[in-house]
């Protein structure tokens, strides 16, 4: 993995970036690629991730043995309750 070393870094930056990583609960170093690939404009948006994870969802196979279940009655029945 390549190694990337920036010399005279503003401090200021770096304990943004030092407070942010805590607050996420990520290194110093994750919170850095983060930051720069968010600079980049490669991160993904929040409607774009969700709608990816549906996309995942959707593509799964339901085993036929789930298919074959009638839900309603259980439905019907914590209805009642």
């Amino acid at each position: 993995m390549p190694l990337l070393q920036v010399r005279d870094f503003p401090k200021d930056i770096y304990e943004e970036i030092t407070f942010e990583a805590h607050r996420q609960n990520r290194t110093i170093a994750q919170q850095t690629i983060i930051l720069i690939k968010k600079g980049l404009g490669e991160e993904l948006s929040n409607k774009e991730r969700r709608k990816r994870a549906i996309e995942r969802t959707f593509a799964r196979k339901v085993p036929q043995s789930a298919q074959s279940i009638d839900y309603i009655p259980f439905i019907r029945e914590d209805r009642d309750k």
